[in-house]
């Protein structure tokens, strides 16, 4: 009779890093496989109530490309809670002074939305340079 292997939660602690180069990668696309990583989705003992993916590291966030117009057609809201609190930015005016927000927001939007969700944006590390402090988790190249 076969069982099916349940990774406990102690097992899914050896956790790998991984690094993304977001120089002329299209957004969407780039928020897929990174949703996926972070899930750990690509590892043979995924389970979708535990935390079995690894860590990302996005650098160069500000040289993502949109497709189509969405640069000027896509905008971003924020809200601060009261009424007429609403504030929309177009993704041109985003990309320009906050590029970690696009990438952020295309990868939450991708994740479930539960209590995990927290946890693996936790794991997500977005830089708008190529510099980054995790070179001594030696994180490998996701390749997108």
């Amino acid at each position: 009779m076969q069982k099916t292997y349940l990774p406990k939660k102690q097992t899914s602690k050896d956790q790998k890093w991984y690094l993304v180069d977001a120089t002329d990668k299209i957004v969407g696309r780039m928020a897929t496989k990174i949703a996926d990583t972070l899930r750990g989705k690509n590892t043979p003992i995924f389970t979708p109530h535990l935390d079995c993916g690894g860590y990302v590291i996005v650098i160069n966030a500000e040289k993502v490309k949109f497709t189509g117009g969405k640069l000027d057609k896509k905008f971003y809201y924020t809200h601060s809670g009261f009424k007429g609190g609403i504030k929309s930015a177009p993704a041109r005016k985003v990309l320009a002074e906050k590029p970690t927000k696009i990438i952020v927001e295309a990868v939450k939007n991708m994740l479930p939305n539960n209590k995990l969700r927290k946890v693996f944006l936790r794991k997500l590390k977005v830089y708008a340079g190529s510099e980054h402090q995790h070179e001594a988790q030696k994180p490998e190249v996701l390749a997108i």
